[in-house]
Formats: structure tokens, sequence, C-alpha cells
């Protein structure tokens, strides 16, 4: 308890430019931690939806039918249901208006394409923040301790017998602000490393099921194109 008042003295008892240091790291930090946990519910909802949608795809059923469930609401359960809606539509916008089975696969694919750079974004939205902080906050902190450090030695030239006793104090509260910045760098760089690779990874993923899909968008077109207008219609 007698430690944790000191360091509360310490603060307190800190200049402005170096409290202003401590506040603008507690600040970086709450922020960093509060993303963190919202990223995490968003990764996490983000795979179990994808594995959701995987599962029912490649269960079998026909293309239309799956359509119709994940395009009957405005809001389709995650990206990766995004994308195929995306993507079918144009296709069968496509084939409705007679387009060569190249057309067709090119617009779906263009589609896709369009839905998986929005995908990215809103999965990597805010990451760049915590990159911020990883990288900056270690030399705010650095910076308050030279200010405080600096300080202490100004009024230590003002007294005629310098003792270990008249600076201690100064530096210990000059350093927390280095311990500051370590304390809200460390964290957001190990979450920006982590959170970057899981959407890295989820984002292949979403590549991966948009190849496969234009590969069996591209069978359907041209399995549709060989057909003769009598088998069209039954």
């Amino acid at each position: 308890m007698q430690g944790e008042m000191s360091i509360l003295q310490l603060v307190l008892d800190a200049s402005l430019l170096v409290q202003a240091v401590m506040l603008i790291l507690v600040l970086a930090s709450v922020a960093s931690w509060a993303l963190m946990f919202r990223k995490r519910a968003v990764v996490n909802d983000a795979v179990e939806t994808a594995e959701e949608f995987e599962d029912h795809f490649w269960s079998g059923g026909n293309l239309a039918e799956i359509y119709a469930r994940v395009g009957s609401s405005e809001e389709a359960n995650g990206g990766m249901e995004r994308m195929f809606r995306a993507g079918f539509r144009e296709f069968s916008r496509m084939r409705k208006q007679g387009a060569s089975p190249e057309a067709q696969v090119e617009a779906s694919q263009r589609a896709m394409r369009i839905s998986l750079a929005r995908e990215e974004d809103e999965l990597e939205s805010h990451l760049p923040f915590l990159a911020t902080v990883g990288s900056t906050s270690p030399y705010i902190g650095l910076f308050g301790t030279v200010w405080g450090i600096m300080n202490s030695f100004r009024a230590l030239g003002t007294q005629q017998q310098a003792t270990l006793a008249t600076v201690a104090p100064g530096i210990a509260e000059a350093l927390i602000a280095t311990a500051l910045g370590l304390f809200a760098a460390i964290p957001a760089v190990i979450g920006y490393n982590r959170y970057a690779s899981s959407v890295e990874r989820l984002c292949g993923r979403y590549e991966t099921f948009m190849e496969e899909f234009i590969s069996i968008l591209q069978r359907h077109a041209h399995a549709q194109a060989s057909q003769t207008p009598q088998e069209q219609r039954d």
C-alpha cells in the first residue's frame, strides 16, 4: 500500500508536461484494450459464420436454393455469405440478359472481389491504431522521462549540496513515464500481431472460397450454354 501511495505521489508531484504524457499513455492503453476486445469478438464471429456457411454450402444443394436462403434478408450472416450473394446475384443477372459464359463469370468474379475488399476493410479497421500505439508509446514515454530528468538536473543546479535524496524523486517520476510507455506498447504490439494474422488467414479463406465458387459458376455457365433452347426451358 505504501508503494502504491508513493507512486501516486510521484505522479501528482510531476510537472504538467510529464503528467500530460502519462495521461496520453494511459488513455492509449485503455483504448487499445477496448479495441482488442472488440476485434476479438468481430474476428471470432466472422470465423464462426464462415464455418457455418461453408458446412451448408458444401453439403450439397442447388445454388439458387442457397441464394434464396441467404438473400431472404437484407443483411447476410457473415462475410462469406455476402460474397456468395454478391457473386450469384450478378451471375443470375448476366445470365438473364443472355450474356456469354465468360461475361457471366467475369461479372460475378468482379462483384465478389468488390465484396471481398469491403470485408477486408471491415476486418482490418482500427488495426493501424494498435500498430501506432505499439510503435509510438515507448518514444512518448521516453520523451516524458527525458523532460523529467532534465527538470531534476535543472533543480539540482540551484542547490548548493547535491545528494541522491534530492534527485531521486524527480528521476523516479520521470521513469514512470517510460514504464507507462512500455505498458501501453507491449499489449498493443501483441494484439496487432495476433489479429493481423487472424485477419490475414480469414481473408485467405475468403479468397479460396471465391476461387472455388467461381469455378462452380464457370461450369454452370458453360453447361447452360451447351444446352439447347428446349432443354433450357425444361
